[in-house]
């Protein structure tokens, strides 16, 4: 599902909240970059960046001459290119605070209330309320607005209705986009289409032919220069209520009538409607919790999470969590769901492991019994890939069953450069298609199954359980899917 046509923009004006902020950076600016090389923005679009700090436009785009430059790759850039697309681009200090602060952007946008305005809020989630308000008393919202929000949306269900509030005082929910960037990866996408494209995936998707998928989205970065916000988020909140979540829900979900943006979110929501809630002592016996100490890597010792300056000694906040789930619906009764996420894990990993159940009744010998049953496995990073693992007859005299990989890997069968999940998003967000953003009832549907295992871990004192550094987490997470009689794919 490519939601990138060459279907000609509107006229826009891309007001970015946090725009010196490291995901501005990193992400958004490159990825509005590689959409203006492509000529896939008009000409009369503008990208306003604000932020506390005092410059102007002119020293905004020498700062991003150097701060963005090292985020697009050589082969990329284009001396020309990088000059024009730096043209659109214009810096206004804003207090978003003091409702006087947004008359910058008044008179910035004054004479085009007919063009697309998209509010890019990349900022804390405790400013996107004062920034909802401000720009509505500034008289800034038109019909062609649209805000858009970074993750995470509250700390629980209670929180993140509040910020629904009080963005539903002044905008309508359509205009209202609510970003999980793994929505816009290649291979998320490719969800949709592997499921929904292929004819003979549809029979073998269901509890008759599986048993059981492991999601894995697994970090080998701890939380440098983040420690203060991580250790009042966690893994379980950070990952899990939305990323890992909207991965689970795209694997699990009905066929859609069409790719119409409500009628996709319409079967995700029931996913998550369905999930079988781990409230009290169900919630400590499916769930694990870890916490990095000090290990080492090829390149060298790392420290512990504690042995952070800017996390408390005595904190309990967990950078590993594994979670066994299940979905109470006709297609996957009994199928177990495994999801596991951690920092400081043995490599960067993000995949997921379709297990399908064994042949009814083997008439070869093998080695392995068939130990290690069919399998696909679908790889979002680090490179992106589709394998289905298969068996066939051995070379050789005897028949011996011998596992092979059917392998499609993205950068072979694609000879294109691979984009920034977030130039998706924010094409789709200029245009106005939410296919691949989260509705409000999908939050609210998210918070409220991770509410109560957060709830059950105060209640019963669980606190993380210790794991090296560059491994693949404490040993319970292998006692938790080993009740089941499998085990984590770590090949």
């Amino acid at each position: 599902m490519n939601l990138i046509s060459n279907e000609a923009l509107l006229p826009f004006d891309f007001i970015l909240f946090g725009g010196t902020g490291d995901l501005s950076i990193r992400k958004l600016i490159p990825s509005l970059y590689f959409r203006h090389s492509e000529k896939q923005l008009p000409e009369d679009g503008r990208i306003i960046a604000t932020g506390r700090t005092a410059m102007d436009s002119i020293g905004f785009r020498q700062s991003l001459d150097v701060q963005v430059r090292e985020h697009i790759g050589e082969q990329d850039f284009d001396q020309l290119t990088w000059d024009s697309f730096l043209q659109r681009i214009h810096y206004y200090p804003v207090d978003v605070t003091d409702p006087a602060g947004y008359q910058p952007l008044v008179d910035a946008l004054a004479g085009r209330e007919e063009h697309v305005r998209v509010f890019y809020l990349s900022v804390a989630p405790n400013l996107f309320t004062p920034i909802a308000r401000g720009v509505h008393e500034a008289g800034l919202i038109t019909e062609h607005s649209r805000v858009a929000l970074e993750k995470p949306l509250g700390r629980d269900r209670q929180s993140a209705e509040e910020i629904n509030d009080s963005l539903s005082a002044v905008f309508d929910e359509g205009q209202i986009y609510r970003i999980d960037h793994y929505l816009g990866k290649e291979t998320v996408q490719n969800l949709l289409a592997l499921r929904f494209g292929n004819a003979f995936f549809e029979p073998l998707w269901r509890s008759e032919r599986i048993s059981d998928i492991q999601i894995t989205v697994a970090e080998s970065l701890g939380v440098e220069g983040r420690g203060a916000f991580y250790d009042q988020t966690g893994a379980l909140r950070e990952m899990v209520q939305n990323h890992m979540l909207q991965l689970m829900v795209i694997l699990a979900m009905e066929p859609p009538v069409s790719i119409d943006p409500d009628a996709v979110r319409d079967e995700k929501i029931k996913v998550l409607r369905a999930l079988k809630p781990l409230k009290g002592i169900e919630a400590i016996e499916n769930s694990v919790r870890g916490q990095y100490r000090a290990g080492a890597f090829s390149n060298g010792p790392v420290p512990g999470y504690l042995d952070n300056e800017d996390i408390p000694n005595d904190s309990t906040t967990e950078t590993f969590v594994a979670l066994r789930a299940e979905i109470a619906s006709w297609r996957w009764e009994g199928v177990p769901f495994f999801l596991r996420t951690g920092k400081r894990m043995e490599s960067k990993t993000t995949e997921i492991v379709i297990n399908f159940k064994k042949v009814p009744h083997s008439i070869f010998p093998t080695a392995d019994g068939f130990s290690t049953p069919n399998q696909l496995i679908i790889r979002l990073q680090p490179e992106e890939s589709i394998r289905m693992r298969i068996y066939v007859k051995a070379w050789g005299d005897d028949i011996q069953l011998q596992p092979v990989y059917l392998n499609l890997d993205f950068n072979d069968v694609f000879q294109k450069r691979r984009m920034i999940a977030y130039e998706r998003l924010l094409l789709d967000l200029i245009r106005g298609n939410q296919t691949l953003f989260m509705r409000r009832d999908e939050v609210a549907a998210a918070w409220a199954w991770i509410d109560p295992i957060r709830a059950a871990w105060e209640q019963y004192q669980y606190t993380p359980k210790n794991y090296t550094a560059g491994t693949w987490g404490p040993g319970a997470a292998n006692a938790l899917i080993s009740k089941d009689g499998l085990r984590w794919n770590e090949d």
